[in-house]
C-alpha cells in the first residue's frame, strides 16, 4: 500500500537523472555535467570485503564473478548494485542483509565485470554501457547458483539501477520468489511491473527528484502498476528523504552530499530494514 507522501518540486536544473524513454532502453538517464566536478571520487575498500567468498558463474557462453556472504543453507538474496558498480556501499548493504532476523545467504552478481565508477562520470559511463538483457540473464544465473548450493527460495533486491532491474527480475525472472527494490524502476521496454509474477515491495524517498524513475510519481505509477499484477505488493514512501537514503556509511553519506543529497533519517533506515526484513522472512521462509 502506498505511503502518504507531500508533494514535491524539482527544476531540472536540480537533477542528475532524467528518463530518457525514446532513446534506445539502456540509455534510461542523462546526467548534469556541471554537478559532476563537485562529486568527490572513491576507491574505498568496504570493512565487509574479508566476510564475502568471491566465486564465478557460468551462463550461456559468459562467466561473470559474484562475491558471497552468510550461512550456507539460508535462504538466498541476489543483492543488485547500483550505478557505481560493485563498491563498498552495495557489501555494506550485502552483509548487513546476511545478518538480518535468522540470516540470510547474500550474493552479489558483478554487472560491470570488474569495473567501478568513482565519480559520476563514471558511473554514467557504466550505466549507459550495460546490456541490460545480459544484466538479467546474469540475475537468473545468480538465482540458479543459490538455489543449487543450499538456498531453496531465492529473492532479489537492489537500490536505483539494481532497484529498477530487481522489479524486472519479478516479470523476467521466473525462479524468483520475492523482490525488495530501493528507488528504482524499470523503463517499460525492459520490463512491465503489471506482469509481476513475484511479490515485490518497494521503497522510495519523498524527496527523490529523479523524475519518472524513482520520484514520488515514479511509486505511485509503479503501484498502479502492481495493483494490476494480483501479486501481493507494497510500496512505501519515507517523507524527507532524497534518493539513496539507505546509504549510512560515512564514505556513502560523503558521497550523496556531494550530490546534493544532506537528508540523514536514520529512523527511516531503520524502518526500511525492518521491513525488508519482514518481507523476505515472509516469502522465502
Amino acid at each position: 500500500m502506498l505511503g502518504a507522501a507531500r508533494g514535491i518540486t524539482s527544476s531540472s536544473s536540480s537533477r542528475i537523472f532524467s528518463r530518457n524513454i525514446l532513446s534506445k532502453p539502456p540509455s534510461f538517464f542523462t546526467i548534469s555535467c556541471a554537478l559532476a566536478p563537485s562529486i568527490p571520487r572513491f576507491s574505498v575498500r568496504s570493512m565487509a570485503d574479508s566476510a564475502f567468498k568471491k566465486i564465478q558463474i557460468q551462463r550461456d557462453d559468459t562467466a561473470f564473478d559474484a562475491y558471497v556472504v552468510g550461512k550456507e543453507d539460508a535462504p538466498g538474496i541476489v543483492v543488485l548494485q547500483e550505478w557505481w558498480g560493485v563498491d563498498f556501499e552495495i557489501k555494506n548493504h550485502a552483509l548487513k542483509i546476511s545478518q538480518l532476523g535468522p540470516g540470510f545467504k547474500a550474493l552479489i552478481p558483478d554487472l560491470y565485470r570488474g569495473k567501478v565508477g568513482l565519480d559520476v562520470a563514471e558511473a554514467q559511463h557504466l550505466m549507459d554501457g550495460l546490456d541490460w538483457q545480459g544484466a538479467v540473464k546474469d540475475i537468473c544465473a545468480s538465482v540458479d547458483w543459490l538455489k543449487a548450493n543450499g538456498s531453496k527460495k531465492v529473492g532479489v533486491t537492489g537500490f536505483c539501477m539494481g532497484g529498477a532491474l530487481s522489479i524486472a527480475s519479478s516479470v523476467l525472472v521466473p525462479q524468483v520468489d520475492a523482490v525488495a527494490a530501493f528507488y528504482g524502476v524499470p523503463s517499460p521496454e525492459l520490463a512491465d511491473p503489471a506482469q509481476a509474477k513475484a511479490p515485490v515491495q518497494a521503497h522510495f524517498g519523498e524527496l527523490d527528484n529523479f523524475v519518472g524513475f524513482s520520484d514520488v510519481t515514479a511509486a505511485k505509477a509503479l503501484e498502479e502498476k502492481l495493483k494490476e499484477s494480483k501479486t501481493p505488493y507494497e510500496v512505501h514512501i519515507y517523507p524527507g528523504n532524497a534518493h539513496a537514503f539507505m546509504n549510512r556509511s560515512p564514505d556513502g553519506i560523503k558521497r550523496r552530499k556531494g550530490m546534493g543529497m544532506a537528508d540523514e533519517d536514520e529512523a527511516a533506515v531503520r524502518l526500511a530494514w525492518s521491513r525488508f526484513e519482514s518481507w523476505m522472512a515472509r516469502f522465502l521462509s
